[in-house]
């Protein structure tokens, strides 16, 4: 870690140790004690049935850090005890928890599995070490998330970066009380995910000849192939290990456009039928899927059937972002069609297409979500300059990643669940001095001026990691590491509880992990 800010954090943190420390996301109430629990050599740990993943991730947390150990017990001798009570559904939900630290030992009390988990995950931080001896404060923490929907994108599309660095940072965010993993799977520079009927997705698709570096519209590439993509099993795999961690991983496959990785593997998928290779630049593209022709239709149900069977998840992401109209308005077969339906704009050709894939998705019993394009907003210059007319499937999740707050108005008004992503606080790949920490940390979902009526449409926001110019994992963990922890503060903590400079104080404990795993990290300033 070479930035003297975060050592002298350490340093700090190192040298001394106050009761006033806490936890990132700030609690919703948190009251602490200046006196300690000790915690024995061996900890007796007592859990409810069915909280097997929940009990691990504590005990190999105390072994692998603190090189203690732990044993089952029953409650009476029970250093920790960790208790559902479905009773507290009403007052916590399905995501609170309480925990209590005091003279008896320590006790976490949740209405279910994930409850207990994120008060686990409290601990961890509110755990402190004086020589041999581990002590827990005593405490009081009554605790609830603001918002349902925290999520971390990552897209792999542009660059691959594999099963192992997934699992890493879904530990970063189970620890923050991240709750959805968003995976951007596919994209112009590259297909990420096996589909069993069409293995050219990835054989093809899964790779580029070379990569465009040196920033946008540069003439500079790497001349190196870049390749990779998520067999079943690995997929299954990290499914398996999100679950345990109490992450729900939204799968995003791209369509209509930033599909040209696709084409160039199937060019009937194309508007023109024409062979192209995979782009190697960056940038949106000129080519996107012919949304007229039942056979790419067909296409993408198969291709949603075998994410549906890998993904549990109930929510499924099909971008819609950033689609050129230009080959729609130049195609004879499009317009005909277009006017055959009285489609009265290439947007409402794009909604048209986007209700029928919500309709498939909700026959299999999921829910379509895309970025706010999908409304027919003109976004970008190079859109339809006719407005669209027609009306977005009511069940949509609309993620807003760009447009005002009139737009986000004219949303939830209408009735539609919104995830807030407004580029200008949460995109990851934007540099420290475009969004420093600090302003990362007073985001907030919830637009100024939004009616209160309308407050509960907006489930929360998403952080989005774009990969265009992160080759490494390295240049990723740089981008995301501090500033993810203060998205984790705004999608979990109350507005009136969060202070940026007590978020700064508590972020020791994040630093001197985040050292130990060997992440290099973004500005503190």
């Amino acid at each position: 870690m070479k930035n003297p800010i975060a050592i002298t954090f350490l340093i700090i943190g190192l040298a001394t140790y106050t009761y006033a420390q806490k936890v990132i996301p700030q609690p919703y109430d948190i009251s602490i004690q200046n006196q300690n629990y000790n915690l024995p050599k061996v900890i007796n740990v007592a859990a409810s049935t069915s909280l097997n993943d929940e009990v691990t991730d504590l005990s190999n947390y105390l072994a692998s850090i603190f090189q203690i150990k732990t044993k089952p017990s029953d409650q009476k001798k029970a250093n920790i005890k960790l208790l559902i009570q479905e009773s507290l559904n009403d007052r916590l939900g399905k995501e609170g928890y309480e925990l209590t630290i005091n003279a008896q030992g320590v006790q976490i009390d949740a209405a279910s599995a994930t409850g207990i988990f994120y008060g686990i995950q409290s601990i961890k931080q509110l755990i402190n070490k004086r020589g041999d001896q581990l002590q827990l404060p005593y405490s009081r923490i009554m605790d609830k998330p603001k918002f349902a929907w925290r999520s971390f994108m990552l897209d792999e599309g542009r660059y691959f970066k594999g099963k192992e660095v997934v699992k890493k940072m879904l530990d970063e965010m189970a620890l923050l009380k991240m709750n959805i993993f968003h995976w951007h799977l596919t994209e112009d520079q590259g297909w990420r995910i096996a589909i069993d009927e069409y293995p050219e997705l990835t054989r093809i698709g899964g790779k580029r000849d070379s990569t465009e570096i040196g920033g946008w519209k540069s003439d500079k590439y790497d001349g190196k192939e870049h390749q990779g993509y998520y067999s079943k099993a690995d997929i299954k795999e990290i499914i398996a290990y999100a679950t345990a961690r109490h992450i729900q991983i939204v799968p995003e496959i791209e369509m209509p456009g930033h599909s040209s990785a696709a084409i160039a593997a199937y060019p009937w998928l194309g508007v023109t039928k024409e062979a192209i290779t995979v782009p190697t630049s960056f940038g949106v593209k000129y080519d996107v899927y012919d949304v007229t022709d039942p056979k790419v239709i067909q296409f993408l149900h198969q291709v949603l059937k075998e994410v549906i069977a890998l993904f549990p998840s109930n929510v499924i992401h099909i971008g819609g972002d950033e689609v050129k109209f230009k080959q729609w308005e130049e195609s004879q077969k499009v317009q005909q069609y277009m006017k055959e339906r009285q489609l009265n704009s290439s947007a409402d050709l794009q909604i048209y297409f986007t209700n029928g894939i919500s309709t498939f998705l909700a026959e299999q019993g999921k829910r379509m979500m895309g970025w706010n394009d999908i409304t027919g907003a003109k976004l970008h210059d190079y859109s339809d300059q006719k407005l669209a007319t027609g009306q977005l499937a009511s069940e949509t999740i609309i993620q807003f990643w760009k447009g005002d707050l009139d737009m986000v108005k004219d949303a939830v008004s209408k009735g539609y669940d919104v995830v807030n992503s407004y580029h200008e606080y949460t995109y990851l790949d934007y540099d420290y001095k475009h969004i420093p920490l600090r302003k990362a940390y007073e985001f907030n979902p919830i637009p100024d001026g939004l009616e209160d009526e309308y407050h509960a449409k907006i489930l929360g926001l998403g952080c989005q990691m774009w990969g265009e110019w992160i080759p490494t994992s390295q240049s990723m963990y740089k981008q995301v590491f501090p500033r993810i922890a203060a998205y984790a503060e705004v999608g979990w903590s109350s507005p009136e509880n969060k202070n940026f400079d007590r978020f700064m104080r508590q972020l020791n404990f994040f630093l001197k992990r985040w050292e130990r795993e060997g992440y290099e990290i973004g500005n503190l300033d």
